[in-house]
């Protein structure tokens, strides 16, 4: 019980803080502001915070046109759950949506 607490935990503050630097450098882009490296946007997908990234994507409207983000962010996000699948088939997804209700 407590890993899947620390999990959801952990993915909804990575995809907080990924949509948070995906808006700032929405922000910043508007404003004339250094910028959020792009290669901190793509690791901060990878290690979790793809829903965020996304969800920023089309709310801000924010990196919607570059190859890498249009593509490399529901690539990571397949790749994510295949793992999540591959590494405990059936039984991580089951516990989490139980932890959730």
């Amino acid at each position: 019980m407590a890993e899947e607490f620390l999990l959801a935990a952990y993915l909804a503050a990575v995809n907080v803080v990924t949509f948070g630097l995906f808006a700032y450098d929405k922000y910043c882009a508007t404003h004339d502001n250094r910028r959020v490296r792009e290669s901190t946007l793509l690791i901060m997908a990878a290690i979790g915070g793809t829903v965020g990234a996304g969800a920023a994507m089309k709310i801000c409207r924010h990196k919607t046109r570059h190859l890498k983000f249009k593509f490399g962010v529901p690539l990571l996000l397949s790749a994510q759950i295949i793992l999540i699948f591959v590494t405990n088939p059936g039984n991580i997804v089951g516990r989490l949506l139980s932890f959730v209700r």
